[in-house]
Protein backbone atom coordinates (compact mmCIF):
# COMPACT_ATOMS: atom_id res chain seq x y z
CA UNK A 1 0.00 0.00 0.00
CA UNK A 2 1.31 3.51 -0.74
CA UNK A 3 1.83 5.87 2.16
CA UNK A 4 3.74 8.97 2.64
CA UNK A 5 6.66 8.78 4.81
CA UNK A 6 8.66 11.40 6.67
CA UNK A 7 12.10 10.76 8.83
CA UNK A 8 12.11 12.07 12.20
CA UNK A 9 13.79 11.48 15.33
CA UNK A 10 11.96 9.38 18.27
CA UNK A 11 12.60 7.14 20.80
CA UNK A 12 12.73 3.33 19.99
CA UNK A 13 10.82 2.36 22.12
CA UNK A 14 7.33 4.06 20.92
CA UNK A 15 8.11 2.62 17.41
CA UNK A 16 6.43 -0.20 17.67
CA UNK A 17 3.74 0.44 19.51
CA UNK A 18 2.63 3.51 17.18
CA UNK A 19 3.05 0.88 14.19
CA UNK A 20 0.71 -1.17 15.86
CA UNK A 21 -2.18 1.44 16.49
CA UNK A 22 -1.70 2.75 13.26
CA UNK A 23 -2.71 -0.75 11.65
CA UNK A 24 -5.11 -1.57 14.06
CA UNK A 25 -7.14 1.64 13.57
CA UNK A 26 -6.56 1.13 9.71
CA UNK A 27 -8.26 -2.53 10.08
CA UNK A 28 -11.09 -1.37 12.66
CA UNK A 29 -11.67 1.51 9.94
CA UNK A 30 -12.45 -1.09 7.64
CA UNK A 31 -14.31 -3.07 9.99
CA UNK A 32 -16.10 -0.33 10.88
CA UNK A 33 -16.73 0.32 7.21
CA UNK A 34 -18.01 -3.15 6.25
CA UNK A 35 -20.86 -3.22 9.40
CA UNK A 36 -21.90 0.02 7.78
CA UNK A 37 -22.50 -1.36 4.89
CA UNK A 38 -24.10 -4.37 6.08
CA UNK A 39 -26.39 -2.13 8.12
CA UNK A 40 -27.65 0.19 5.98
CA UNK A 41 -27.41 -1.95 2.54
CA UNK A 42 -29.89 -4.60 4.58
CA UNK A 43 -31.80 -1.97 6.10
CA UNK A 44 -32.64 -0.41 2.91
CA UNK A 45 -33.63 -3.53 1.40
CA UNK A 46 -35.96 -4.52 4.19
CA UNK A 47 -37.64 -1.24 3.88
CA UNK A 48 -38.35 -1.82 0.21
CA UNK A 49 -39.56 -5.46 1.21
CA UNK A 50 -42.26 -4.03 3.44
CA UNK A 51 -44.07 -2.24 0.56
CA UNK A 52 -43.27 -4.44 -1.99
CA UNK A 53 -42.84 -7.90 -2.61
CA UNK A 54 -40.73 -7.82 -5.87
CA UNK A 55 -37.38 -9.59 -5.41
CA UNK A 56 -36.44 -7.71 -8.29
CA UNK A 57 -37.38 -3.89 -7.13
CA UNK A 58 -35.23 -5.41 -3.61
CA UNK A 59 -32.06 -6.29 -5.04
CA UNK A 60 -31.90 -3.40 -7.41
CA UNK A 61 -32.46 -0.82 -3.97
CA UNK A 62 -29.75 -2.93 -2.50
CA UNK A 63 -27.35 -2.71 -5.10
CA UNK A 64 -27.87 1.38 -5.22
CA UNK A 65 -27.24 1.66 -1.64
CA UNK A 66 -24.36 -0.07 -2.34
CA UNK A 67 -23.09 1.84 -4.95
CA UNK A 68 -24.05 5.17 -3.57
CA UNK A 69 -23.14 4.17 -0.09
CA UNK A 70 -19.67 3.14 -1.17
CA UNK A 71 -18.74 6.72 -3.27
CA UNK A 72 -20.13 8.18 -0.22
CA UNK A 73 -17.65 6.54 2.27
CA UNK A 74 -14.99 7.19 -0.78
CA UNK A 75 -15.60 11.06 -0.35
CA UNK A 76 -15.92 11.51 3.15
CA UNK A 77 -12.82 9.59 3.80
CA UNK A 78 -10.51 11.37 1.41
CA UNK A 79 -11.71 15.04 2.23
CA UNK A 80 -11.31 13.71 6.47
CA UNK A 81 -8.37 12.19 5.73
CA UNK A 82 -6.75 14.64 3.48
CA UNK A 83 -7.60 17.10 6.64
CA UNK A 84 -5.71 15.22 9.00
CA UNK A 85 -2.51 14.84 6.92
CA UNK A 86 -2.34 18.69 6.97
CA UNK A 87 -2.33 18.96 10.55
CA UNK A 88 0.24 16.53 10.78
CA UNK A 89 2.52 17.88 8.06
CA UNK A 90 1.81 21.38 9.77
CA UNK A 91 2.61 20.11 13.51
CA UNK A 92 5.75 17.63 11.36
CA UNK A 93 7.73 20.84 10.73
CA UNK A 94 6.84 22.38 13.73
CA UNK A 95 8.62 19.72 15.95
CA UNK A 96 11.16 19.40 13.48
CA UNK A 97 12.21 23.36 13.82
CA UNK A 98 11.80 23.06 17.26
CA UNK A 99 14.25 20.33 17.23
CA UNK A 100 16.60 22.24 14.91
CA UNK A 101 16.76 25.09 17.32
CA UNK A 102 17.76 22.64 20.28
CA UNK A 103 21.33 22.47 19.78
CA UNK A 104 22.00 20.29 22.62
CA UNK A 105 19.51 17.67 22.54
CA UNK A 106 21.04 14.17 23.08
CA UNK A 107 20.68 11.91 19.85
CA UNK A 108 17.82 9.90 19.15
CA UNK A 109 17.19 6.93 16.95
CA UNK A 110 15.69 8.20 13.44
CA UNK A 111 11.90 6.68 13.15
CA UNK A 112 9.99 6.65 9.78
CA UNK A 113 6.43 7.92 10.40
CA UNK A 114 4.08 6.89 8.34
CA UNK A 115 1.74 9.45 7.30
CA UNK A 116 -2.19 8.69 6.60
CA UNK A 117 -2.76 8.44 2.80
CA UNK A 118 -6.08 10.26 1.68
CA UNK A 119 -6.73 8.02 -1.38
CA UNK A 120 -5.58 4.84 0.18
CA UNK A 121 -8.25 5.62 3.21
CA UNK A 122 -10.79 6.32 0.40
CA UNK A 123 -10.24 3.21 -1.85
CA UNK A 124 -10.47 1.04 1.81
CA UNK A 125 -13.73 2.75 2.73
CA UNK A 126 -15.26 2.10 -0.51
CA UNK A 127 -14.24 -1.73 -0.70
CA UNK A 128 -14.83 -2.08 3.20
CA UNK A 129 -18.25 -0.70 2.65
CA UNK A 130 -19.19 -2.95 -0.53
CA UNK A 131 -17.63 -6.11 1.02
CA UNK A 132 -20.57 -5.45 3.85
CA UNK A 133 -23.34 -4.91 1.71
CA UNK A 134 -22.50 -7.42 -0.59
CA UNK A 135 -23.80 -10.02 2.42
CA UNK A 136 -27.75 -9.16 2.49
CA UNK A 137 -27.15 -9.15 -1.49
CA UNK A 138 -25.82 -12.46 -2.15
CA UNK A 139 -27.82 -13.86 1.10
CA UNK A 140 -31.30 -12.48 -0.47
CA UNK A 141 -30.29 -13.08 -4.33
CA UNK A 142 -31.53 -16.47 -5.27
CA UNK A 143 -34.71 -16.39 -3.39
CA UNK A 144 -38.01 -15.68 -4.99
CA UNK A 145 -40.54 -15.98 -2.04
CA UNK A 146 -40.93 -12.59 0.10
CA UNK A 147 -41.16 -13.70 3.38
CA UNK A 148 -38.29 -16.45 3.11
CA UNK A 149 -36.03 -13.78 1.38
CA UNK A 150 -36.98 -11.43 4.37
CA UNK A 151 -36.08 -14.07 6.84
CA UNK A 152 -32.81 -15.05 5.16
CA UNK A 153 -31.42 -11.07 5.41
CA UNK A 154 -32.09 -11.03 9.05
CA UNK A 155 -30.24 -14.36 9.41
CA UNK A 156 -27.04 -13.38 7.45
CA UNK A 157 -26.93 -10.07 8.78
CA UNK A 158 -27.15 -11.45 12.44
CA UNK A 159 -24.56 -13.63 11.74
CA UNK A 160 -22.53 -11.03 10.02
CA UNK A 161 -22.66 -8.13 12.50
CA UNK A 162 -21.71 -10.38 15.33
CA UNK A 163 -18.59 -11.34 13.41
CA UNK A 164 -17.82 -7.74 12.26
CA UNK A 165 -18.42 -6.36 16.12
CA UNK A 166 -16.41 -8.97 17.84
CA UNK A 167 -13.46 -8.52 15.35
CA UNK A 168 -13.94 -4.76 15.66
CA UNK A 169 -14.17 -5.05 19.90
CA UNK A 170 -10.63 -7.36 19.43
CA UNK A 171 -9.03 -4.84 17.59
CA UNK A 172 -10.07 -1.61 19.66
CA UNK A 173 -8.93 -3.81 22.63
CA UNK A 174 -12.61 -3.17 23.85
CA UNK A 175 -15.18 -6.21 25.17
CA UNK A 176 -15.46 -8.61 23.05
CA UNK A 177 -18.86 -10.26 23.91
CA UNK A 178 -20.65 -6.10 24.86
CA UNK A 179 -18.59 -4.88 21.72
CA UNK A 180 -20.44 -7.70 19.74
CA UNK A 181 -23.98 -6.99 21.42
CA UNK A 182 -23.45 -3.46 20.45
CA UNK A 183 -22.98 -4.19 17.11
CA UNK A 184 -26.13 -6.51 16.63
CA UNK A 185 -28.79 -4.72 18.78
CA UNK A 186 -27.64 -1.55 16.57
CA UNK A 187 -28.08 -3.55 13.17
CA UNK A 188 -31.45 -4.91 14.39
CA UNK A 189 -32.78 -1.71 15.49
CA UNK A 190 -31.95 -0.03 12.25
CA UNK A 191 -33.94 -2.72 10.19
CA UNK A 192 -36.62 -2.63 12.41
CA UNK A 193 -36.81 0.55 12.59
CA UNK A 194 -37.05 1.11 8.43
CA UNK A 195 -38.93 -1.88 7.81
CA UNK A 196 -42.06 -0.35 10.34
CA UNK A 197 -41.51 2.95 9.09
CA UNK A 198 -41.58 1.48 5.54
CA UNK A 199 -44.87 -0.34 6.56
CA UNK A 200 -46.54 2.02 8.26
CA UNK A 201 -46.08 4.51 4.93
CA UNK A 202 -47.12 1.51 2.62
CA UNK A 203 -50.14 0.82 5.12
CA UNK A 204 -51.62 4.54 5.05
CA UNK A 205 -51.13 4.89 1.08
CA UNK A 206 -48.40 7.28 1.31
Amino acid sequence: MAETRVTVNEPKEADNENKYVQRAQWLRAAVLGANDGLVSTASLMMGVGAVKHDAKAMMISGFAGLVGGAFSMAIGEFVSVYSQLDIELANLKRVQGMIREEEEMERRDEEVVVLPNPVQAAVASAVSFGVGAMVPLIGAGFIRRNEVRMVVVVVVVTVALLVFGTVGAVLGRGPVVKGGLRVLIGGWLAMAATFGLMKLFGTAGL
